[in-house]
């Protein structure tokens, strides 16, 4: 028992890749009676009291090792926690190490190249990135940087596609308020005048809309200031009266909660086949598109868009300068008449 404990003391203070306890591992994979002798430098052949010792310690290693790798997970977990991420990137991340481990057991080359070939071929190349992404993060927390992957190049589009027009916008708006939908009719608002995030949209507090901004971290640590333009900041004050808010979060489920990032976009498609619009344009991030197309439209300053939107390059943000698929079409259908 006293070893035992000493045993998961050590382990438990072990970095799960350290050299000894993953010639343990391997160890567990062979069954030659020679490599587990060589694992625990034994000589000569061994005994039947041997084995039996080693095959107690093998179980002892091979119990904490997936307790280890699940504590590394965890403490994974919090260490992004203290990044400024989003709650939705870093569940991914977790996600995204969970299933490696899970179906590749050791964190070496050879696995990671298979674990991305796996996913080049069942996955679009942004998702490979995504994911791509999180095992890197990992790596880097694991000390492990010799180790991270190379991103796949995506093809960039030269249109910006299903993103809400501007009059099925001022059409779904209008719809919302005159049905009596005023909390939806905000949220699809504050999306499109803001340029918010949905999971950005969720911290704005009652105090946000007094003062006309919110201020939010960045991906990269830096301060992105959301505005709240006048004209939504003096209607929804007159909003948020009426549901006797003085303080806090102003969009709320009928439990008193913040309302899920999830739960917006399945009622955004709900509204979008209620009023007859197409769905594939009516979802959260469609909206954030919508604040920069108009933007550009009116002020033509791409690096002061690029400011509004957090983007931490310009070049993210130039993608806002091309046309929509469907306004491409009109343009050509007007220009076109050889």
């Amino acid at each position: 028992a006293v070893i035992f404990n000493k045993t998961i003391l050590y382990i438990s203070n072990t970095d799960y890749s350290h050299p000894f306890l993953l010639n343990i591992i391997r160890t567990l994979k062979s069954k030659s009676i020679q490599n587990c002798s060589n694992a625990f430098y034994i000589r000569s052949d061994p005994s039947l009291r041997q084995l039996r010792i080693m095959f107690v310690i093998v179980t002892i290693f091979a119990t904490v090792f997936i307790l280890t790798q699940c504590n590394m997970v965890t403490a994974f977990q919090k260490h992004l926690a203290k990044t400024n991420l989003a709650q939705n990137t870093i569940t991914s991340y977790v996600w995204t190490v969970n299933y490696f481990l899970n179906h590749y057991k050791e964190v070496n080359k050879r696995n990671l190249l298979a674990y991305k070939g796996y996913l080049v071929e069942n996955f679009r190349p942004q998702t490979v990135n995504l994911r791509l992404q999180g095992i890197n993060k990992y790596l880097e927390f694991i000390k492990q940087e010799k180790l991270k992957m190379k991103f796949v190049k995506v093809q960039q589009k030269n249109f910006l596609e299903n993103v809400i027009s501007d009059a099925d916008y001022k059409f779904l708006k209008a719809k919302l308020k005159s049905d009596g939908y005023d909390e939806w009719y905000f949220i699809v608002w504050f999306m499109a005048a803001t340029g918010a995030r949905v999971s950005e949209l969720l911290h704005i507090k009652a105090e946000h809309v007094q003062i006309g901004y919110l201020d939010l971290y960045s991906k990269g640590g830096k301060i992105r200031r959301l505005y709240i333009p006048k004209n939504l900041r003096s209607e929804a004050t007159k909003w948020i009266k009426e549901k006797g808010l003085t303080t806090g979060y102003i969009f709320l489920n009928r439990f008193g909660n913040r309302i899920t990032t999830r739960g917006i976009a399945q009622q955004l498609k709900h509204f979008a086949e209620k009023y007859g619009i197409n769905r594939d344009v009516v979802y959260p991030h469609s909206f954030r598109h919508r604040f920069a197309k108009n933007f550009l439209d009116r002020f033509n300053d791409l690096a002061l868009l690029a400011d509004l939107m957090g983007h931490e390059s310009i070049e993210t943000t130039r993608i806002y300068l091309r046309r929509t698929a469907s306004e491409q079409q009109k343009i050509v259908d007007k220009v076109v008449n050889w």
